[in-house]
């Protein structure tokens, strides 16, 4: 599903003007963007969280010379679904 799906759905369901959801949807992510930036997760209660995962360093091997690197320590971005989206999408069987 890509964000024009997206759109078109809520716009679908909730008679609202496709160009004000779309902007919604876009501030929405630049919100959870900006916040992720500057450092602080975003929680959202029954849906998952967007969270700052820290990598160590580690070192890999850089095949075509033949050398050792150090990847050093970083952030990356991560969402963590809730126990209630897990359970929705694993279906009733997993149960």
């Amino acid at each position: 599903m890509t964000k024009a799906d997206i759109v078109n759905e809520i716009s679908r369901s909730t008679n609202l003007d496709k160009a004000a959801v779309l902007l919604t949807v876009e501030k929405f992510m630049e919100v959870v963007k900006e916040s992720m930036a500057a450092g602080h997760n975003v929680y959202l209660r029954g849906f998952g969280s967007f969270i700052i995962k820290t990598r160590k360093e580690k070192t890999a091997r850089n095949i075509s010379k033949n050398t050792s690197i150090i990847i050093p320590e970083h952030k990356v971005p991560a969402f963590k679904p809730s126990r209630v989206f897990l359970d929705e999408v694993k279906g009733p069987e997993a149960e």
